[in-house]
């Protein structure tokens, strides 16, 4: 590729990054205002996990396809589902048509971000590639300075629909500069897809999906319809694995997982994605049902965790070079612990001050993590695999924050209907004459109506649901610890030393190649 081609190239796809990052954050911060218009808090985590289902399900079939049929056509095609979506949730009129059209959303969510990260590993070398995640972390903290207080400022003074409608003009023109500016060359051949491999780690996803968030609400935990839809999941699953072992061009190449760092990367991948959307999803939960704030500070509450993500990435593309994946990993790792560890401490009376020191290091945790885990999948495999490799860590990161949320919304739902059950009973006469559209549910999302409560039941209100989200962040803490362990796995010593040998050959041309970019990054 020309200078040129590769500086467009890199535009297009800090655009297509950015549209993911505003969609992760604005959505998040929006999200406790929108369900105090719409209604149905208890269907709060299906916004998030029906988004997350369908992007997760799709991440490893848009990685073999790119593979297979070049990385342009799946963005381009991923990026129209995505603005599709993004439309049609901006029309919902109630919850459940926002979570069908979040699903749709998610359908081309899951091309985005894991074919941005693939072109980058084909058009970079290891040293290059280290650079340029300089540029990336910056749309990152970029999007997150603007997107949760842009989210908050649409909700608070305009209409929550334009939340999503925003995403249309960055899609639009990273989609039409990619496509004039990269050129692929594909080998075109027959492929024979694995279309019974991607329809039963599809369907198995969903029943677990729907046996987490329906359990314990719905029916009991150890109902027939619980244990139906465990055991159809887990079948599907020996299913899914007995047909990859079999298929001529496996969906999620099993012998991709002989390799050890892909094995300790995915696991942290998991546990990445659960604490990345555990802590975005119910924070400002937290901030405006407990703190009594608005959207526009549930969204600057996330700004400190958003904003040193990708300062850690980039300091990690560094660290990584020079000292490795383990002590990269490691240090994310521990610091997502500590993070993690103070979200125990959220109370009605914690200190703003204490919030903001927690997302700053959960955030740089996240960002030194993440970057270990790219850099580490894409240089253990050749160019035919690394679209796959690539999206298999997009994959279960997605996997993580897919079922992770949807289990935290189980606990959560679980734990706000015993806590909130006695004091709806004392109050039963004040919270009987609230405003039609608000149930005793939503009371703490609607500030109009939280403000003409008494100020014994609001404090006992909100006490209850910071309790009730305590087991949400003691899950994630559990999951902080797991994760600081696995990374011991990872290899010691330079990164260089576990590149794939035909990235070792590229290394070397590139630095013979006049076509640089030496001031990226």
């Amino acid at each position: 590729m020309t200078r040129n081609a590769k500086i467009l190239v890199t535009i297009a796809l800090m655009l297509g990054m950015a549209l993911a990052a505003l969609d992760t954050t604005i959505v998040g911060t929006a999200m406790p205002s929108i369900v105090g218009k719409l209604g149905g808090i208890t269907l709060y985590s299906w916004v998030f996990s029906a988004y997350l289902l369908t992007s997760t399900t799709t991440v490893p079939i848009y990685g073999k396809l790119a593979d297979l049929y070049g990385r342009k056509p799946l963005f381009l095609f991923g990026s129209a589902v995505f603005l599709i979506g993004s439309v049609a949730s901006g029309f919902s009129h109630s919850m459940v048509e926002l979570i069908i059209f979040r699903a749709i959303q998610g359908l081309g969510a899951g091309a985005v971000q894991p074919i941005v990260l693939t072109i980058i590993g084909d058009i970079f070398a290891l040293k290059e590639r280290a650079r340029v995640q300089g540029l990336f972390s910056g749309v990152w903290g970029l999007s997150s300075i603007v997107g949760p207080a842009l989210g908050g400022l649409i909700v608070d003074h305009f209409s929550w629909r334009w939340v999503f409608f925003i995403n249309v003009p960055f899609g639009l023109l990273s989609a039409l500069i990619l496509m004039f500016s990269l050129k692929e060359q594909v080998e075109r051949k027959k492929h024979k897809l694995d279309y019974i491999g991607t329809l039963t780690l599809s369907i198995s996803i969903v029943a677990l999906l729907f046996a987490f968030l329906q359990g314990g609400t719905s029916w009991s935990w150890f109902s027939w319809q619980s244990i139906g839809l465990f055991a159809i999941s887990a079948l599907l699953l020996a299913w899914f694995l007995y047909e990859e072992r079999r298929a001529a061009e496996p969906i999620l190449p099993l012998d991709l997982f002989q390799n050890r760092i892909i094995v300790i990367s995915s696991i942290g991948g998991v546990i990445l994605g659960t604490l990345m959307f555990g802590i975005t999803s119910y924070v400002p939960l937290f901030m405006q049902g407990v703190k009594g704030g608005s959207a526009t500070d549930a969204g600057i509450i996330l700004g400190p965790l958003l904003l040193a993500w990708p300062i850690a990435a980039t300091i990690s593309g560094k660290v990584v070079l020079s000292y490795g994946y383990r002590l990269t990993a490691l240090v994310g790792t521990a610091l997502s612990l500590i993070g993690v560890g103070m979200a125990l401490l959220f109370t009605p009376q914690v200190s703003l001050p204490f919030i903001i020191v927690a997302m700053v290091l959960i955030g740089t945790g996240l960002g030194f993590s993440s970057s270990a885990y790219i850099l580490s999948v894409q240089n253990a495999v050749p160019w035919n695999l690394r679209g796959v490799a690539t999206a298999s860590t997009q994959f279960f990161r997605t996997i993580g924050g897919t079922i992770g949320v949807a289990i935290m919304g189980s606990i959560l739902n679980a734990q706000m209907a015993q806590r909130f059950a006695p004091i709806f009973a004392s109050y039963q006469q004040v919270l009987q004459h609230l405003p039609k559209g608000v149930s005793p549910g939503n009371v703490l999302l609607t500030p109009g109506v939280r403000e003409t409560l008494p100020i014994v039941l609001l404090h006992q209100l909100q006490a209850a649901l910071s309790q009730s989200l305590f087991w949400v962040y003691l899950l994630l803490f559990i999951l902080a610890i797991v994760g600081v362990v696995a990374m011991f796995w990872l290899p010691g010593g330079r990164a260089d030393q576990y590149m794939y040998k035909d990235e070792v050959i590229d290394a070397a041309e590139q630095q013979q190649s006049e076509v640089v970019m030496p001031h990226i990054g």
